[in-house]
């Protein structure tokens, strides 16, 4: 369920700086989304499988703490990442 190497790379050039920008806070930000997404598709239809919705709760926590960060460092690009992503506040 790891992302492919043409969707990372969309993701990085949409929201990175440059192409090579994988280590900005938007870009992490919008890979866990990503992954976020995947693993939400992958429980609707595997109930019972008690890892993968650790890992789930691991991720959202994760991405949470980094939103957390960057609204309070830089307001107007959390913003417009939350909504760019389709994020509740």
């Amino acid at each position: 369920m790891a992302l492919t190497k043409e969707k990372k790379a969309e993701l990085v050039k949409r929201f990175g700086k440059t192409e090579k920008d994988t280590g900005s806070i938007e870009v992490q930000i919008a890979l866990l989304t990503e992954q976020i997404i995947r693993l939400t598709e992958h429980l609707k239809n595997n109930k019972k499988d008690s890892a993968s919705k650790r890992g789930l709760l691991k991720l959202v926590g994760q991405r949470r703490g980094l939103l957390d960060y960057l609204a309070k460092n830089d307001r107007d690009a959390y913003i417009r990442l939350i909504q760019e992503l389709g994020l509740r506040k």
